[in-house]
């Protein structure tokens, strides 16, 4: 792993995700996410052994103390018209979403 994002990939980034940003703004977000990325390295570089429990603010989870696992069940919504009165638009118990224009990435 690199220990920098440097100027060309970050501006690759940024056009990836077809952002607009002047190099000022470039320069201070870049910097900000090389610290963001040297933090996660030090976190990385900690040494653990390799029995160590995994925990949950600072407490082993073992079966005993874990909460079990809920069923996954469907349980319909008694006021449906209540809901669909609320969207701006319906067809056919159906909430219509506008459509969300694109753009051509160059």
């Amino acid at each position: 792993m690199s220990d920098q994002i440097d100027k060309e990939t970050f501006k690759h980034l940024v056009q990836l995700a077809a952002l607009e940003m002047d190099e000022a703004r470039a320069e201070y977000l870049r910097g900000e996410l090389n610290k963001q990325l040297k933090s996660i390295q030090e976190l990385a570089a900690i040494p653990f052994e390799d029995d160590m429990q995994i925990t949950s603010h600072g407490v082993t989870y073992s079966p005993n103390i874990s909460p079990d696992i809920r069923e996954d069940a469907w349980q319909p919504y008694e006021n449906v018209a209540g809901i669909m009165d609320q969207a701006p638009q319906v067809d056919d118990d159906y909430i219509i979403v506008p459509d969300i224009p694109h753009k051509t990435l160059e």
